[in-house]
């Protein structure tokens, strides 16, 4: 069922693609695990999916033990932190992620920095935008993020990658285009103001129910669960 499901997403991805004239190399499929056993990732790392996204650390070391059990390609899958990441978690994040989507803050940032330094470590990062303005959501001000942007890739041991945002539950996935249009938008701001001194290329957007809109917006990364797994 689930290489199936990949199957079905990663024609989703294509055809969105297509659209817009994109090619669907451009865009990475981030499994996202949740409550996912190790056979089930096991059956995603299987189908050709290598980016496994975690939403808590603890779950994360637990699951990369379990997966290690399971399956001999432990050492291919990439690990995304997807969720909120607290500064009490960093030191052992930046040992076990190779993509921390959720930079919200200059302090954040620098606890990165400063734990990635101690193990000589370039850790790549996105930056957090906050495009729909909901309070439940984490993520800087829009109007705040050049300026935030700029302070953190000054980080010696961070690797500024892109931006990333979590659009709003919709009851269509059409609702969700301006936030998305919003962060390519702002990206690419970000990339003629010199912000940083390289260019910000990844804008992880778009979930089970609107990846093909936030592919047709310039995504790059989608983050998938149900779709993949099921209910």
């Amino acid at each position: 069922m689930i290489a199936d499901n990949i199957r079905r997403i990663s024609s989703g991805i294509a055809s969105a693609c297509a659209r817009v004239k994109r090619s669907a190399q451009e865009v990475r499929l981030v499994a996202v695990a949740k409550s996912r056993t190790a056979e089930e990732l096991k059956e995603v790392v299987e189908a050709g999916i290598f980016d496994i996204g975690e939403n808590r650390l603890q779950e994360a070391l637990k699951r990369r033990s379990e997966l290690s059990a399971v399956s001999h390609q432990l050492s291919a899958v990439k690990w995304h932190m997807i969720g909120h990441l607290q500064t009490n978690k960093v030191k052992e994040a930046v040992k076990i992620f190779s993509l921390i989507h959720s930079v919200d803050s200059l302090r954040l940032a620098e606890e990165i920095d400063k734990e990635a330094s101690k193990i000589n470590k370039i850790q790549d990062i996105l930056i957090q935008v906050n495009t729909s303005g909901e309070a439940s959501k984490f993520g800087l001000k829009p109007e705040d993020s050049a300026r935030v942007t700029e302070q953190i890739g000054k980080l010696k041991n961070l690797r500024v990658c892109g931006l990333m945002t979590i659009a709003p539950i919709t009851d269509s996935p059409e609702k969700s285009r301006p936030f998305f249009r919003q962060l390519r938008e702002l990206k690419d701001r970000i990339n003629e103001l010199g912000t940083v001194n390289y260019e910000l290329r990844t804008l992880s957007m778009g979930m089970s129910d609107d990846f093909e809109v936030a592919i047709e917006e310039g995504s790059t990364m989608v983050r998938i669960g149900r779709r993949i797994f099921g209910n």
